[in-house]
């Protein structure tokens, strides 16, 4: 289970005294809990796997985001903070899909829900996220979904 990875990852770290990684661990947890917390609010079971990919997938992007922020500003040692947390959390996710095996997914999912325009955008990047959390991202694909179904 992903969390007991995390959490060992967390135990090596704080004996490692690796200050970086140990913050960014420390983080990635306090967002699970979060997480968790409002789940049981809601009724709903502590998160699923699939569901911390997509936790861990959308902190990488708020920190692709902080990093550039930080770029522009002339702030460089916040954005090399902000890769560094990048790469530890990097270390947790599955081998991410490049273009080809990316576009190759859309198509075949495309194809076996049978969509058909732009109406069918919602139903297939739902598809896609259920499959495939974690190893695609989702900010390109739907170009390439949209890309699909427009040129068919």
């Amino acid at each position: 289970m992903l969390r007991d990875v995390i959490n060992a990852s967390l135990k090596d770290a704080l004996k490692a005294q690796d200050k970086r990684r140990l913050g960014t661990l420390r983080l990635i947890n306090a967002a699970i809990k979060d997480r968790d917390i409002d789940a049981r609010g809601h009724g709903r079971d502590p998160l699923s796997d699939d569901e911390l990919l997509g936790l861990l997938t959308k902190m990488i992007k708020q920190r692709e985001e902080s990093a550039k922020i930080y770029e522009e500003a002339g702030r460089a040692d916040l954005s090399t903070q902000e890769r560094e947390e990048i790469d530890v959390i990097l270390g947790f996710l599955p081998k991410q899909m490049n273009d080809a095996e990316s576009k190759a997914a859309i198509a075949a999912v495309i194809a076996e829900i049978g969509a058909h325009g732009l109406k069918d955008m919602g139903r297939t990047m739902a598809a896609l996220k259920e499959r495939y959390t974690g190893v695609m991202d989702f900010g390109k694909a739907s170009g390439t979904v949209k890309e699909l179904l427009t040129a068919g």
